[in-house]
């Protein structure tokens, strides 16, 4: 049988606005993308995905589209994305597009034909409901906040948008519209892009009687009535097969609450929906009550079942998972779940070889691999993300002071990410000569992309070799995942099995030693793979863990 390409490959996820500016205008661009390129190959890289780039007005970074056929003119032109296709493929490297089409921008032209009659042909492609006794049609709310309908004053009609009021959710139960976006993706992967990051694609599908919701956890009403709605495994297979299939795409859905028994359908190869999955019940293990705006603590047993759980389940159907701690709308892992101060550089590794040897495809989120850090702004003046000023907004509406909601929104804003990445100790970190969109950490100095490839330890060089890894152990892709320790309080272990092979990984999650033993007999003979420090134990029995010490070892029967 043909192995997935993908199957063994490491996927870079590029914010294009924070990478790398050519212009100095404070934003980077698609040039800036291409004068890095051999740098994401030189780190191993298959796969660049790319946030969205289409014309937009920005409200939401660009998941807002207001022209799917059209560049966003701060990144550049049609003509720069045909020459990274070309330049990334010149590097046998391949490039995903992230594609919103669970929503518009309002400024789209559909929707600016929509919203101008009942009786407009495009009125269709959205969903409009009339007022209920003079207000909102249910009691949805917004992912962004507040209720999720905004009114239309002229025909006196709600539309329907899950995220920001310029977000307007499409009807996906017209056939017209399906047809649209196909048709649109159809064009890009014509220009030979080698596959699709399906942005919530789970939330296209809605209980079309959009009933009241009396019961829901946290107040997040609606949510059971859009999250893997009735018709979603019907319209992603139709998709398969107008877009994917014939394009031989890889394609990752961004999975909005979903549940593991509907992931195995997105992604069992016999279902032909989807190659891979995200999903984020692991980054809510800090969430105070499952609330993200908390100060809440990590719950450790609770994070290794999430994982153990997601891998053993999709292994089970042939799933797939897409492994991940970061991304644009996370808060960066090493100040989340490691330390980045007293062992930044340990933490940092442990967390990346925690994942990597786990089964699925890796994704490495810009800067990640250097290390980088939450930026702990002092003022919310600070941060940029509609998300963020609507959440500290509302804190303080919920009586804490601007202190108190400061330090909320310092370990929860998806600013956190987006900060521009870190190229050296120059100007704005080598980011841009202007003035940065958004502000640079203030540790850019010491975090760095130069500093970390002259440093033969550096966290650069550790993602480097799991990535290697990855491609010289078959085992990593197919052995079976069983958890090992999984009531203590510290370790993070688990096997990989696959033909006679193990593999063990052992990993101290904290800041102060921890006890490690074996509890089977003795595998056979072990080599160590790779460890975030010098001398680790090759008897692997008993082991005494340092600080955030994670040793993988490998065995042949």
């Amino acid at each position: 049988m043909h192995e997935p390409w993908w199957k063994r490959s490491t996927v870079y996820q590029v914010y294009p606005k924070s990478f790398h500016d050519t212009t100095g205008n404070g934003i980077g661009d698609l040039q800036g993308i291409i004068e890095k390129l051999d740098y994401l190959k030189e780190l191993g890289i298959d796969m660049v995905w790319l946030t969205p780039i289409y014309r937009s007005p920005q409200r939401d970074n660009g998941y807002d589209i207001s022209d799917y056929y059209e560049i966003e003119p701060a990144y550049g032109t049609m003509e720069d994305v045909e020459r990274l296709i070309g330049e990334l493929h010149d590097r046998d490297m391949k490039l995903m597009m992230d594609i919103v089409i669970n929503h518009t921008s309002t400024e789209h032209e559909w929707f600016q034909q929509a919203k101008s009659s009942k009786d407009n042909p495009y009125r269709d492609y959205y969903i409009w409901r009339d007022p209920q006794e003079g207000a909102e049609p249910n009691n949805w709310v917004s992912k962004f906040g507040g209720s999720a309908w905004g009114l239309e004053e002229h025909t006196n009609q709600y539309y329907l948008h899950l995220f920001d009021q310029t977000q307007a959710d499409l009807n996906w139960e017209n056939e017209k519209v399906r047809k649209e976006l196909y048709k649109m993706m159809n064009f890009w992967a014509e220009k030979g892009l080698d596959g699709f990051r399906l942005d919530v694609i789970n939330l296209v599908s809605k209980v079309q009687s959009f009933p009241y919701d009396h019961d829901a956890p946290g107040g997040q009403f609606g949510k059971e009535y859009y999250t893997d709605g009735p018709r979603i495994h019907e319209f992603v297979h139709e998709m398969n097969q107008e877009v994917f299939t014939p394009h031989s795409l890889v394609t990752v859905g961004e999975m909005s609450s979903t549940s593991l028994a509907a992931c195995q359908q997105y992604t069992k190869p016999d279902a032909e929906e989807l190659s891979m999955t995200f999903n984020f019940h692991h980054l809510k293990v800090d969430y105070e009550n499952g609330m993200k705006w908390t100060d809440g603590k990590l719950e450790f047993i609770k994070l290794k079942q999430i994982l153990s759980d997601w891998q053993i389940g999709m292994h089970e159907v042939g799933g797939w998972n897409a492994l991940f701690w970061c991304n644009h709308d996370q808060p960066r892992i090493v100040s989340r779940f490691g330390d980045d101060d007293q062992y930044w550089k340990e933490s940092a590794k442990m967390l990346a070889t925690v994942l990597h040897m786990m089964q699925g495809t890796p994704y490495i989120y810009q800067g990640e691999e250097i290390g980088m850090t939450d930026p702990k702004f002092s003022s919310i003046e600070d941060y940029n993300d509609v998300e963020t000023h609507n959440a500290f907004q509302a804190l303080k509406e919920d009586g804490l002071d601007s202190e108190q909601a400061l330090r909320i929104i310092q370990r929860r804003s998806r600013d956190n990410s987006r900060t521009p990445m870190q190229w050296n100790e120059g100007l704005n970190a080598g980011f841009t000569n202007g003035k940065p969109w958004l502000a640079v950490a203030s540790n850019y100095a010491d975090i760095n992309v130069k500093k970390a490839l002259q440093d033969d330890d550096s966290i650069f060089y550790h993602y480097q070799k799991l990535i290697r890894l990855r491609k010289e152990y078959a085992i990593i892709t197919y052995g079976d995942y069983e958890p090992i320790c999984m009531d203590d309080e510290r370790l993070f272990c688990y096997e990989r099995k696959w033909n006679g092979e193990k593999l063990l990984v052992v990993a101290n999650f904290f800041g102060e030693t921890a006890e490690f033993s074996y509890p089977k007999e003795h595998m056979a003979k072990a080599e160590i793979l790779l460890s975030n420090y010098e001398n680790s134990p090759s008897d692997f029995r008993k082991i005494r863990l340092r600080p955030f010490e994670a040793v993988i070892y490998h065995s042949k029967a």
